[in-house]
C-alpha cells in the first residue's frame, strides 16, 4: 500500500522559515480580484479597495495565508512524508481551511511547520490531512490544513473520519454577488507561487482532461472570503476567525462566479457557482466564522 498512515502519522514534522512582505500581500490581493469589483464605478481607486492595493493603507486578506512564504510547505512537503507515495495524477486538492490566531501582519518572519495530521480511508481513495501550524516571535498566527484527495489508496480498513459537513442553510440567502474571473486571472494568481502549469499551459490541461486552463481553486477560495469581507464584514479583515471550503468544481478564467451569502450569528454560509455552466458547483460546504 503507497501509504502507510501509520509511519505518516508517526514521521517527525518538517519545518521551514518563510517571510513574506507588502508586495507579496498586493500581488495576491491583485491575484484574487482586488481593484477588479464590479460593484464600484472606479474600483481602482476606491477608498474601500485601497485597503487591499496601496501599502499605506494595506490589510491582510486572512486567505493570503496559504501563499504567504510562496505556499509554505505544507501541500508538497506532505506529499513527500515518510509513509506516503503516491502517484499525483490521482491527487485531488479536496478542501482547505485556515484558523487565524491573530491577525497577519503586512511584512513577516515566521517558522511553518507542517505534519500528516490524519489519514482517512474513505474505501476506493483516501484522505490526507495535511497541517501546517504558522508562528513568529511573538507566537501563533495561524493554521493551515489541506484536504488531499487520493483516488485508488483507500481500502486497507481505515478510520473513515468524522462527518464534518455543515447543515444547509435555509431559504433564500442574504446576499448574492457575482465577481467575474478575468481571462488573465490565473497566469496572475500563479506569480504568488502556485506554478502548476495546469493553470497556464493548455497542453498540460489536455493532458489532466481539461480543454483549456482552469483556475486555482485556492484562487476562488481567496475571491470568495473578499466578497464576505466586502459585503458582510464591513471590510474589517481582522473579525475573520475560520473559514474551511470543500473544493466541488473547477472555474476556468473569463467565467463569473455566483456567490451566495447567508448571515448568521457569528458566521457566514457560502456557497460558490458557475454562472455560464448553469449555476456549476465550485465551492461547496463553505463557512467563514467571524468576530
Amino acid at each position: 500500500m503507497p501509504i502507510d498512515a501509520a509511519k505518516a502519522l508517526a514521521a517527525e514534522p518538517r519545518t521551514a522559515e518563510i517571510a513574506w512582505g507588502h508586495k507579496d500581500v498586493l500581488l495576491y490581493h491583485l491575484g484574487v480580484g482586488a481593484a477588479a469589483n464590479p460593484d464600484r464605478s472606479s474600483p481602482a481607486t476606491d477608498p474601500d479597495e485601497l485597503r487591499y492595493t496601496l501599502e499605506s493603507r494595506l490589510h491582510v486578506l486572512p486567505s493570503f495565508a496559504t501563499v504567504a512564504g510562496a505556499g509554505s510547505p505544507g501541500v508538497i512537503g506532505g506529499l513527500s512524508m515518510p509513509g506516503v507515495d503516491v502517484n499525483l495524477a490521482h491527487v485531488l486538492h479536496g478542501g482547505q481551511s485556515v484558523e487565524l490566531h491573530r491577525p497577519i501582519p503586512v511584512e513577516g518572519k515566521a517558522v511553518a511547520t507542517s505534519r500528516v495530521a490524519a489519514v482517512y480511508d474513505k474505501g476506493k481513495a483516501a484522505i490526507l490531512v495535511l497541517r501546517t501550524e504558522v508562528a513568529d516571535a511573538e507566537g501563533p498566527l495561524w493554521t493551515n490544513d489541506a484536504q488531499i484527495f487520493v483516488r485508488g489508496e483507500g481500502g486497507w480498513g481505515g478510520d473513515r473520519g468524522p462527518s464534518t459537513r455543515p447543515e444547509a442553510p435555509t431559504g433564500p440567502p442574504d446576499k448574492v454577488v457575482e465577481r467575474p474571473v478575468r481571462e488573465d486571472q490565473a497566469l496572475l494568481y500563479r506569480l504568488s507561487g502556485d506554478w502548476n502549469p495546469l493553470h497556464a499551459d493548455p497542453e498540460f490541461a489536455k493532458l489532466a482532461g481539461f480543454d483549456r486552463p482552469i483556475l486555482h481553486g485556492l484562487c476562488t477560495y481567496g475571491i470568495a472570503l473578499k466578497a464576505v469581507v466586502d459585503t458582510l464584514l464591513g471590510g474589517d479583515v481582522g473579525r475573520v476567525r475560520a473559514y474551511r471550503t470543500r473544493f466541488a468544481g473547477v472555474v476556468f478564467p473569463g467565467e463569473t462566479l455566483r456567490i451566495r451569502l447567508w448571515r448568521q450569528e457569528d458566521r457566514v454560509q457560502v456557497a460558490v457557482t458557475a454562472v455560464e455552466r448553469d449555476d456549476a458547483p465550485v465551492l461547496a460546504d463553505t463557512v467563514v466564522e467571524h468576530a
